[in-house]
């Protein structure tokens, strides 16, 4: 009996933290890609602002959405059921969304969008010119972030890995740990630690990377 009750406590943390990473991110109200701004409203439905010369803000008739990602020139939505929905620039395909299921959380890079699975896996539609839609082999990610030409992915043990472009090295990421969120800008990526500091690495030509002094931190954010 003492075997089965702590695997089931230990079978429920392990859902806990799944879950409340999920309604974490899901709570992510406002996005902006290049030119347009995203506002997610608390009955489900989606606004949208800014340059609409692909159409990424026609998002007006989106319903029952928990949570919005928005690239240069396109948006995505995650719909309660797990399906996604995308609108905007399709030149490479990255919004080819329509069949994706189970998902819990989107993230949307410059020409390219990441969807992360129930089951801790990941998946990627668009460009892929730098292999940052090579996420096929992940496994226990609790959380995705998409940089320009770059995907981050977090671990439930606090790790964290990249793929794709790494000309400023942005995907140096493989020594972190005690993390709880990342965030992907153009060609750098940011990570939130447990104790409330940050820790950042990639193109650092307008001090986007000068977080060292930071703390009581809550979230991090980047742009790309």
């Amino acid at each position: 009996m003492k075997k089965v009750t702590r695997a089931f406590v230990i079978g429920l943390s392990l859902f806990l933290c799944t879950m409340t990473w999920s309604f974490a991110f899901a709570g992510m109200q406002v996005v902006a890609g290049h030119y347009h701004t995203i506002g997610l409203k608390a009955d489900g439905t989606v606004v949208a602002v800014g340059s609409n010369n692909y159409g990424q803000c026609n998002v007006s008739d989106w319903t029952s959405i928990i949570q919005v990602a928005a690239s240069g020139y396109n948006t995505v939505g995650l719909k309660a059921d797990g399906t996604v929905v995308a609108v905007g620039n399709n030149d490479s395909g990255q919004c080819n969304v329509s069949d994706w299921t189970s998902i819990i959380q989107v993230a949307a890079g410059f020409n390219y969008t990441v969807g992360l699975k129930e089951n801790g896996t990941v998946i990627a539609v668009g460009g892929n010119s730098f292999g940052q839609c090579n996420v096929s082999g992940w496994t226990g990610i609790i959380q995705v972030a998409a940089g320009s030409y770059h995907t981050v992915g977090l671990k439930a043990g606090g790790t964290v890995i990249a793929v794709g472009s790494n000309s400023s090295g942005q995907c140096n990421v493989g020594s972190w740990s005690g993390i709880t969120q990342v965030a992907g800008g153009a060609s750098h990526t940011v990570g939130l630690k447990a104790d409330g500091t940050v820790v950042a690495v990639g193109n650092n030509a307008s001090g986007q990377c000068n977080v060292s002094g930071w703390t009581g931190i809550i979230q991090v954010a980047a742009s790309i």
